[in-house]
């Protein structure tokens, strides 16, 4: 719980997926973020630094 005494939302992992580098998938996972927000899903991604792979996640809020 918070100083308020409110619960910190909760993240669920759903699936993660791995692809080659691409500046566009920084756009896709803001679009996907803003349009679905109300069906209570988030998108993540992150890059590794060696490899230069691209992961997306989706989480459950």
């Amino acid at each position: 719980m918070t100083k308020t005494g409110e619960q910190k939302p909760q993240l669920r992992l759903l699936a993660t997926r791995s692809f080659g580098a691409s500046d566009e998938l920084y756009r896709v996972v803001d679009f996907l973020n803003k349009t679905l927000k109300h069906k209570k899903v988030l998108f993540g991604l992150a890059k590794d630094g060696k490899t230069q792979e691209m992961t997306i996640s989706v989480y459950e809020t």
